[in-house]
């Protein structure tokens, strides 16, 4: 039996949101159940009764999150729901070339969901744009191994 999970984008150019296309696209050819939701307008109840969450989000500026991620974050922030349960994983993309805030807008979220009680289930995808390596082709090879080795089905509830 496959796994269910729901995937935020957040993303300024596209970029996140292609990956979590490819991402999607594989975990189905795999026998899971994916959902896409971009962060546009959501707040913290997109974890209302848990479940498997995948954050795929790009660092925009200084280290921000992007733009459509940013009332999602401070409804976190501000409302501090209790997370526990919630499992979760990140695919952070960044740009080594901004050594300071490499992937900060994925560690920003992984920092504050665990702060949340939520459970993050093994390591982060962070991606590297001047690697010379297309994000959605790593994270398409990543993620069937991830979700099949860290999440449950039991735990899962597609929103």
């Amino acid at each position: 039996m496959g796994v269910g999970i729901t995937i935020l984008v957040g993303t300024m150019t596209g970029t996140a949101e292609m990956v979590a296309q490819e991402v999607q696209t594989a975990l189905e050819a795999a026998g899971h159940q994916a959902t896409i939701r971009v962060m546009d307008g959501l707040d913290a109840s997109v974890f209302q009764g848990g479940g498997n969450f995948l954050i795929c989000t790009s660092t925009y500026g200084q280290g921000d999150v992007p733009d459509n991620a940013q009332s999602l974050f401070n409804s976190l922030e501000g409302e501090k729901p209790d997370l526990s349960g919630v499992t979760y994983g990140v695919i952070a993309l960044g740009d080594r070339t901004y050594k300071d805030t490499f992937c900060h807008g994925g560690l920003r979220f992984d920092k504050l969901l665990t702060e949340l009680g939520a459970r993050r289930a093994g390591e982060m995808l962070t991606h590297d744009a001047s690697s010379g390596t297309l994000p959605e082709e790593i994270a398409a090879q990543w993620i069937v191994p991830w979700a099949e080795q860290h999440l449950t089905s039991s735990s899962t509830e597609i929103a």
